[in-house]
């Protein structure tokens, strides 16, 4: 598969699980209405699983922007390579999020909170702060993307392969490593951890013919993509600096 389609796909798995899960826990009238936070990050994790083992043999199932950038400045993948994968992710995202509130339609037209009919789309802090919601953004994904930088430097050495070659990334490991995230730090910004998870699905909120919908808060829009940026980048330095 191309690897640039590979990214499409895997981030569209993401989005239309993790989308669905916060419609299905969040919106009226679901089956899994009321699920509650550990609903919600297991959903995220398993979402994460799933799009890695589809998109890793192919593209190394980044499915994050700041993953690209993160292996891109610690040289394990080709910077030329980066446009394309973003824009894949970005529009995969779209995509899954699309779908995600087209079967949930009937239970958006039953809500009539504007933040809660936002909720499955971008992220929105608990408490406003922005000096806080960006070191949570920050936090949440310099252990992404350090944790992720070491498996991939590892299994590099092991097999002297690139990571497209190398496949999923180790699923399993980064399954647990986004659960473990949600539940212990993914509290007070919804963690997005993910420009790509977080901007894609808030133009879908702009775009998209949503009753009773508000505004789709672009003021905050900056946060969650240059709180994972910053994480990024921080991630790979503190890796190379450690001589790896």
């Amino acid at each position: 598969m191309n690897p640039y389609l590979a990214e499409f796909i895997g981030t569209f798995l993401l989005l239309l699980l993790g989308s669905g899960v916060v419609a299905n826990m969040i919106l009226p009238k679901t089956h899994g209405n009321g699920g509650g936070i550990m609903g919600i990050s297991t959903a995220w994790a398993l979402a994460v699983f799933t799009g890695v083992v589809v998109a890793g043999p192919h593209s190394g199932a980044h499915l994050n922007p700041a993953v690209t950038v993160g292996l891109g400045i610690t040289g394990q993948f080709d910077w030329a390579l980066a446009p394309g994968y973003v824009l894949a992710q970005i529009g995969g995202a779209m995509l899954g999020v699309g779908l995600a509130w087209l079967m949930y339609k009937d239970h958006f037209e039953e809500e009539q909170d504007p933040a809660t009919l936002a909720g499955p789309f971008g992220t929105a802090p608990a408490i406003r702060n922005n000096g806080l919601n960006f070191l949570s953004e920050l936090l949440g994904t310099f252990v992404l993307v350090l944790a992720i930088l070491y498996s991939t430097g590892a299994q590099m050495e092991d097999s002297n392969q690139t990571p497209i070659g190398m496949g999923s990334l180790g699923a399993i490991p980064v399954a647990f490593l986004v659960w473990v995230i949600g539940l212990g730090l993914g509290g007070t910004t919804g963690y997005a951890i993910n420009p790509a998870r977080d901007f894609g699905p808030r133009l879908m909120h702009q775009l998209l013919p949503i009753k009773g919908k508000g505004p789709t808060d672009w003021g905050y829009s900056w946060i969650p993509i240059l709180g994972p940026f910053t994480g990024a980048a921080l991630a790979a330095g503190l890796y190379l600096l450690a001589g790896v």
